[in-house]
């Protein structure tokens, strides 16, 4: 059986990665999304081993301590990881696995899984523009827009350690440019 691919997107925040990569899995029926391990509570219409693994704190904890994880993050009080056994055995399967990590964890995957691992950064037109989208949207305060663009910033930084880059400066071209990306590394070129 043939190898499958590994596919990570990351991007600040509010730079409309969520949208993108929606519309991606809509379209290119061969990704699976990566399903992340958690210690949240499930939310209402959320399936265990579908939107995410929740566990509890105490086996999240066993697992990192015996280096089960390929990267985590305690987030709000909570605890998210990627499983290396779910990323290997998705790969021995054929799978074409998309992920949707931060800067610290595409290092890590790129870390265990070389140039197996396609990262792919996306990043706003400026970051002016992140900030008009940021308060645009709404749904922070002051105080985490500012949080969220001194955090954009740092990544913007990193945006050509990564081996694509895609700027959304307007959905439909971001978007096909990202599909053209996706369908060159599914196709192994």
């Amino acid at each position: 059986m043939k190898r499958g691919k590994l596919i990570v997107i990351v991007a600040p925040s509010g730079t409309g990665k969520s949208t993108l990569i929606k519309k991606l899995v809509e379209d290119i029926h061969v990704l699976e999304w990566s399903v992340s391990c958690t210690t949240r509570p499930r939310r209402n219409g959320e399936t265990n081993g579908v939107d995410y693994n929740f566990m509890t704190e105490k086996e999240f904890l066993t697992r990192k301590e015996n280096n089960e994880f390929i990267e985590w993050a305690k987030v709000h009080s909570n605890y998210y990881g990627t499983l290396k056994q779910f990323v290997d055995e998705g790969l021995e399967a054929g799978k074409n696995l998309l992920f949707d990590l931060d800067v610290q964890g595409c290092d890590q995957m790129k870390k265990i899984y070389g140039d197996e691992a396609n990262v792919i950064f996306i990043e706003p037109p400026s970051v002016e523009e992140l900030e008009k989208r940021l308060l645009k949207r709404a749904t922070d305060n002051r105080a985490v827009i500012e949080e969220r663009l001194n955090n954009a910033k740092e990544e913007l930084k990193r945006k050509d350690d990564f081996d694509y880059l895609v700027t959304n400066d307007d959905f439909n071209r971001a978007y096909s440019d990202l599909n053209a990306v996706v369908t060159k590394i599914l196709e192994g070129k």
